[in-house]
């Protein structure tokens, strides 16, 4: 399985997106400051993931959120009402 994930900074409140075959170990990565375009915007946060079968899936979902279009906001939208009535 490939993972579509995004993240959100809690010292900038921007979202991250990233994909990867190993969501744990990935995030951990992220967490420890391991990764070069977060390392200085931890603390992190995993709000919202998505799987995929393959890896051209992934890359073409994460390629959708990355450039802002429609799927995005839609997206955007949807995590921001989850994490207000958590």
């Amino acid at each position: 399985m490939y993972y579509v994930y995004i993240l959100k900074s809690l010292k900038d409140k921007k979202l991250y997106i990233g994909f990867t075959s190993d969501l744990n170990k990935r995030f951990k990565e992220h967490i420890e400051g391991k990764v070069e375009s977060t390392k200085n915007r931890r603390p992190l946060v995993l709000v919202y993931y998505e799987a995929y079968k393959t890896k051209e899936d992934a890359i073409e979902r994460e390629r959708q959120l990355k450039y802002f279009g429609k799927a995005y906001s839609q997206l955007k939208r949807k995590i921001r009402k989850s994490i207000i009535n958590a």
